[in-house]
């Protein structure tokens, strides 16, 4: 495979984990105004569970349960939304800032977690020899990942889009709107808000399993906030929050940004190759504060939904 292409294909492996990952921020964030930053606890929690769900049985960790593939990726959601939904019981009732930080302490609990129980996760070594999916088939093996994550995408976006239109949905708008109002109207606000946040914590485990399964190695290390959690966050603003096709399209433009600065950095005398990471993390921020300047709502702005067949105003 040419040079050319190779990269272009892992950049759309890659960007495409990255919209998966915006996609669930957006329920959280785009449909109900929940502000998560700890995306990247989800991803992590994904990727691991995944990863000791798969491999064969090492000394070094858990696992040794030899699942496929696809039991991993179901098995990475169940355990990410159980972790959303015994957070969010807690959590959730807290206003947006404060909800803020507790999201972070979590993130770095579940960060030093992986990183410190060894019989667990092999510690800060990581886990090696996590299996690639779709082995069995016939055809060149990056052009079937690709395919897998191009299909997961899909699946999530379709999900979404029905959640956005169904009248479960437009309470979660409601509450993101005006979250006493809807509680007038009788809507058990923190249930729908934990269900919400749930969804989009299991969107982000199955990101992180994908992830694991692609790479073939994970380790604490791979979940930095700036990758996990801070360009996230840039790419659903930019793109649009509360549209998930803005939340795809996020995605694409600031991975390839992030993607093009790296080899623009690599050329850089070696004296200021040095602080090449902190200038593409400015260039990111700079990119995300023209972009809100000439466009506020983000590349393709929310709209309202559309409506289905057979909705009925929810009654």
């Amino acid at each position: 495979m040419e040079g050319g292409l190779a990269y272009a294909i892992f950049f759309l492996t890659f960007a495409s984990v990255y919209a998966m990952l915006a996609l669930g921020l957006n329920v959280q964030w785009g449909y109900t105004g929940m502000l998560n930053v700890g995306v990247a606890a989800f991803f992590a929690v994904g990727a691991y569970t995944t990863a000791i769900l798969t491999t064969p049985a090492s000394p070094d960790h858990l696992g040794g349960f030899g699942l496929p593939f696809w039991a991993g990726f179901v098995g990475a959601m169940i355990v990410s939304a159980a972790l959303a939904a015994g957070v969010g019981w807690i959590t959730l009732n807290l206003r947006s800032d404060y909800l803020a930080i507790a999201s972070i302490g979590i993130a770095e609990i579940v960060r030093l977690f992986l990183k410190n129980e060894a019989w667990l996760t092999n510690g800060v070594r990581g886990i090696a020899g996590i299996p690639r999916p779709l082995a069995d088939l016939p055809g060149l093996e990056a052009l079937k990942l690709l395919a897998l994550a191009l299909a997961l995408v899909a699946l999530v976006y379709w999900a979404n889009e029905r959640a956005y239109r169904s009248p479960w949905g437009r309470v979660l708008r409601a509450i993101r709107d005006n979250e006493t109002a809807t509680r007038a109207m009788g809507k058990n606000s923190l249930a729908f808000r934990v269900q919400a946040f749930c969804l989009g914590a299991a969107i982000m485990g199955l990101a992180g399993a994908y992830y694991a399964h692609f790479v073939g190695f994970i380790s604490p290390e791979a979940f930095d906030p700036i990758f996990a959690t801070f360009i996230v966050w840039v790419m659903l603003i930019a793109g649009g929050s509360g549209n998930n096709k803005g939340a795809i399209l996020g995605a694409f433009v600031i991975w390839g940004v992030w993607s093009g600065s790296e080899w623009l950095t690599t050329r850089l005398p070696p004296d200021f190759q040095t602080q090449a990471g902190a200038v593409r993390v400015l260039l990111i921020g700079v990119l995300l504060q023209v972009i809100l300047a000439s466009r506020p709502g983000g590349l393709l702005p929310g709209r309202p939904p559309k409506p289905i067949v057979g909705d009925h105003g929810g009654r």
